[in-house]
């Protein structure tokens, strides 16, 4: 099911701007939707609410946790204040060795997190003894795509260009990402790469703590590719500033990137798909899980929320809590198959 030939669900993510999200009335009125209701007989939630992205600024991560913080607020959905917070470090194995053995039974602190959950917790080097079966899985958001990115005033104008120079030297150029080795950002910058018959453990990839760090090196001169997601570079490209050679979508997306091709229609077989999705303690209590599973299920519904994920070039794949972490379950499995082909399975 998981092969090199096609692979749907591994990928990255990082974060953007240190600010508060928007914050609705901390006051529960009768009048107020029942929507905005607390938990019935637990008065859940009681205190203001931290969404953390476990990055630093400028990627997946914090874009996702600021649009989730966001929306809830402006919809009334939840009427304790919400406060986004970024917390680097590890690609996110750093804030997950916190939260696991530090926050099991906060209520009131929840994550976005993506496939390096699973990836770090099952990689060789610089993996994490803490995955997701040390949270508790509330759902999946969206799903993004992995790019291939090169300044805009770059001689490489296409995928197989890079990949002809890489080819002829795999340790030329510098890729770079927003993940550490073994991650989503070095598993998409060197799938393609690999598809192409170029030893993967030969190129040069320099890591970032998150993405915006990598888009600024790209920028800067320090890095000539970068693999990112694709929604983290939107507002470059928009401006200028990147050209996107690829995208590892199954079909051409539409908007901003409908003039960049797949890198299945270059002839490169490498296929990534980003899940983003939400988390709470591992101990959460059943109170405040059940707020949150009905909470997230009418935040998917809202025309708000489908405006936003348009917004932000993400596509919108909800999935609950069990059917979430039945997904994680089968990813796990996948996961691992992908990177013991790569050498990189702990």
């Amino acid at each position: 099911m998981f092969s090199f030939k096609k692979i749907s669900t591994v990928v990255t993510a990082g974060a953007l701007a240190l600010s508060l999200a928007a914050c609705s009335s901390g006051a529960s009125k009768e009048t107020s939707s029942p929507a905005a209701k607390k938990e019935e007989g637990t008065g859940y939630p009681t205190k203001a609410i931290t969404v953390v992205a476990p990055s630093g600024a400028g990627g997946g991560w914090d874009l996702t946790a600021r649009s989730f913080t966001k929306i809830l607020s402006e919809t009334k959905l939840v009427e304790q204040p919400l406060t986004v917070e970024n917390k680097p470090g590890g690609g996110g194995a750093v804030f997950m060795a916190e939260y696991a053995t530090q926050q099991a039974t906060n209520n009131d602190m929840l994550f976005v997190n993506s496939p390096p959950i699973i990836i770090n917790n099952l990689k060789k080097e610089g993996n994490s003894p803490y995955g997701y079966k040390n949270t508790t899985p509330l759902a999946q958001l969206t799903k993004d795509y992995g790019a291939i990115v090169v300044k805009a005033d770059s001689k490489f104008k296409d995928l197989k260009s890079v990949l002809d120079e890489v080819k002829k030297d795999p340790t030329k150029l510098t890729f770079a990402g927003g993940s550490a080795p073994g991650s989503m950002d070095h598993l998409i910058s060197i799938l393609p790469a690999f598809k192409y018959g170029v030893d993967p453990t030969k190129i040069k990839y320099v890591s970032y703590d998150g993405g915006g760090e990598a888009i600024t090196a790209l920028l800067g001169g320090n890095a000539d590719v970068i693999g990112t997601d694709a929604s983290s570079v939107k507002e470059f490209l928009k401006a200028g500033k990147v050209r996107v050679l690829a995208i590892t979508s199954t079909e051409r997306l539409g908007g901003d990137f409908k003039d960049v091709p797949t890198a299945k229609e270059q002839g490169v077989d490498a296929e990534f798909t980003i899940w983003r999705g939400v988390f709470g303690p591992e101990k959460m209590s059943k109170e405040a899980k059940t707020y949150w599973e009905k909470t997230i299920d009418k935040l998917v519904q809202s025309p708000e929320w489908k405006k936003e994920v348009e917004t932000q070039g993400w596509e919108l794949e909800y999935k609950n809590s069990a059917d979430f972490q039945k997904f994680l379950g089968d990813q796990d499995k996948q996961v691992k198959e992908l990177l013991s082909a790569l050498g990189m399975q702990k």
